[in-house]
């Protein structure tokens, strides 16, 4: 009792840690897309996974525990206990990435208990204010732009090694491949912390194994030969990806080693878990199950959690086997902190405390539900799970008993209509719940003093189509039909407001009609800097805002078009294109707008 008093003092008046009786710190890993079969202690028959196998062999495991089938939803539920769909973030791109303003993520709930919490890697919930994880309640961040590095929103030319990423709001230059820095940041930051005697929440959200697949080449080197080419993957496509995997489980190791060298591996809660189904190891092993990332099926969406934490008795390789899910982490892990659940706010997930523990009784049978929508707007049942622990009801219309064939090949839905109809009436309640709140558009907000100038970028175009997401799309100078669209933009206060329309971003400075040259390889896959970029000849740019539009002229050699106009306060819509005198249509990529 004690305990949670003095830690509800703590989340009131922001008492050091020694007041709170020493609050166990956190480590969260979670890496991008791996699945539940890329990980030699699940059986995988190529890929080594050491450090990984004994932080399963120590630890309690979920073995039924689910995400989304893709990123951004993933994140967005990890982070704050709540359905993806309530979040606004269903789609990993066109908008539909960016965290609403009204969620209160980990960060927020953990620094407001007292705790030091950091961010480092992957954020793929919003790059502007306020969605940016500096502006979620994380106090120290390095980060990428965008779903990884080399996409749109990242720093130009990124590619894995090297680069620069945003260090609390700022550019700055990294050396080395991107796993190790992240992990480099994150240990830093945990050594100030116990320096400063205060409890933390490191959250290491690491880019690797997602494409494109670059690895340093003694990582990749076991898996050069590989025989199972696989459909649609090259054989060095794979290696790269298990190179990955094998870097990340060097990472695991080494941090580990240094939690325990530190003494705070006692009484830290460590956390390894991944965002999806596999991307590139469904061929060679996926552990029996259906369907990989973006699949409806368990391969898209059951994915590792292994919990460990020696003070707190999680330990002993022991398997959960109930269904869980990625909205029950936030409200366990303030279960085991003892933090108070903030006024008015309600998850969508329970704490699992007591699975983890092994002290249930009479664990309900729940129903859990997740989806891959990867639309602008969501779609009732489209690529849909309902489950529990022994049903998966796919589609609205596919029903498989998972104890008796986890590898969904019969669909028993006309054996069982009493499942399919109890299952499809929590489903429709959960629908019409959330239903209203697909109309509650994030919008980047223009003006704000925590991000003036704002840096736009295509990645976060709505269409109905897709978008130029990574830098390759840059280079080649991508267009047509679907491949323009606008931003919703918040505009902050009246005033006047300049916007910069560019080809290129500021950082590499070239005109708008610039052919540049192809970026340096690195090794792995051909990588999205490596390719030329491509000349366009803009004769004019046009700005519409809300039903406003404005034209001007360009001259070759122009690096911008500059538009200064008088804003009112407000939500709309904004489109900014570059027309050439071949009728051809291009979006401005990149767009800087600053309040003056």
């Amino acid at each position: 009792m004690k305990r949670y008093i003095l830690a509800l003092l703590s989340c009131i008046f922001h008492l050091p840690s020694s007041a709170a009786e020493k609050q166990p710190n956190i480590v969260i890993i979670i890496t991008d897309d791996q699945g539940y079969g890329d990980l030699s202690c699940h059986g995988n028959p190529i890929l080594k996974t050491p450090n990984l196998d004994v932080l399963h062999s120590e630890s309690v495991r979920l073995t039924d525990y689910h995400v989304a089938p893709t990123c951004s939803p993933t994140r967005a539920a990890l982070l704050t206990g709540h359905w993806t769909n309530r979040t606004g973030v269903w789609h990993t791109i066109m908008g539909r990435s960016m965290l609403r303003k009204n969620e209160v993520t980990i960060g927020k709930i953990f620094k407001d208990a007292g705790y030091a919490t950091g961010m480092f890697g992957k954020w793929h919930l919003g790059d502007n204010y306020p969605y940016r994880p500096e502006d979620r309640g994380f106090t120290e961040v390095l980060r990428h732009g965008g779903g990884g590095v080399g996409q749109t929103p990242d720093y130009w030319d990124n590619a894995y090694f090297d680069g620069s990423y945003w260090h609390n709001g700022k550019p700055t230059p990294v050396k080395g491949f991107c796993t190790d820095v992240f992990f480099d940041y994150a240990t830093r930051f945990i050594k100030a912390q116990k320096k400063a005697g205060k409890p933390f929440l490191a959250y290491i959200s690491t880019n690797a194994p997602h494409g494109p697949m670059h690895a340093p080449p003694r990582y990749t080197k076991p898996y050069l030969n590989l025989k199972e080419t696989g459909k649609g993957r090259s054989s060095l496509g794979r290696a790269h990806f298990y190179g990955m995997i094998a870097n990340i489980d060097d990472n695991v190791g080494k941090l580990r080693t240094f939690l325990d060298h530190e003494g705070l591996a006692e009484n830290t809660i460590f956390i390894f878990t991944t965002d999806n189904g596999t991307a590139a190891g469904a061929q060679v092993f996926n552990a029996g199950m259906r369907g990989q990332k973006g699949s409806e099926y368990d391969g898209g969406h059951r994915v590792p959690f292994f919990a460990h934490w020696p003070k707190g008795k999680l330990t002993g390789g022991r398997d959960v086997e109930p269904i869980t899910a990625h909205v029950d982490i936030v409200p366990t892990l303030m279960d085991f902190c003892g933090i108070a659940t903030p006024k008015g706010l309600k998850f969508d997930g329970v704490s699992i405390r007591p699975l983890l523990e092994n002290t249930a009784k009479n664990w309900p049978d729940r129903i859990l539900v997740t989806d891959s929508q990867r639309v602008k707007d969501p779609i009732k049942l489209r690529k849909s799970a309902v489950m529990t622990s022994q049903w998966r009801l796919n589609n609205g219309k596919e029903l498989y008993d998972i104890k008796q064939d986890p590898g969904q090949k019969n669909n028993v839905a006309a054996k069982h209509p009493e499942v399919v109809a109890r299952l499809t009436k929590f489903y429709d309640t959960w629908w019409d719940e959330l239903l209203p709140t697909f109309k509650q558009d994030t919008a980047i907000y223009l003006g704000h003093p925590a991000e003036n100038p704002a840096r736009l970028t295509s990645h976060d175009w709505i269409t109905t189509k897709s978008t130029p997401w990574n830098q390759r799309h840059i280079r080649t100078a991508t267009t047509g039909d679907g491949m323009v669209g606008f931003w919703n933009v918040k505009v902050v206060e009246d005033g006047i407001y300049e916007f910069r329309l560019r080809r290129w971003p500021q950082e590499i400075d070239q005109p708008l009609n610039a052919a540049i040259p192809a970026g340096k390889d690195v090794p792995g896959n051909k990588a999205y800097r490596a390719v030329p970029g491509q000349k366009i000849e803009p004769i004019k740019a046009t700005l519409q805002i809300g039903d406003k539009q404005h034209v001007t002229k360009i001259n070759p050699g122009d690096k911008e078009a500059v538009f200064t106009l008088k804003l009112k306060a407000g939500k709309t819509r904004l489109t900014t294109l570059f027309h050439t005198d071949d009728n051809k249509t291009y979006g401005a990529y990149f767009v800087y707008v600053l309040k003056k």
